[in-house]
């Protein structure tokens, strides 16, 4: 007896898709932690769809903007929004 199974079309694309967003979050966090100066322990990083997603607390805030430069850098300008909040 062979079994066949249902394959949905466009499987594919969504499985890059899930493994270009997850690759582009783990390189912002990267590159977020890579910076000396910026305390990210407390900054989640999401994506949706092309943006970056930036959440949690910074200490001041020209560490939000330095984030989301920084998040910039990697993702393109304009696809970062910052939900992050100053402590």
């Amino acid at each position: 007896m062979v079994q066949l199974f249902q394959t949905f079309a466009g499987h594919e694309d969504h499985c890059e898709q899930g493994h270009s967003q997850s690759s582009m979050r783990a390189a912002v966090e990267s590159a977020l932690s890579a910076d000396a100066e910026l305390d990210c322990t407390e900054i989640t990083v999401t994506m949706l769809g092309p943006y970056a997603v930036l959440e949690g607390f910074a200490h001041s805030a020209s560490d939000i903007v330095r984030a989301t430069m920084i998040a910039e850098d990697v993702v393109g300008k304009g696809n970062v929004q910052s939900r992050m909040l100053r402590r």
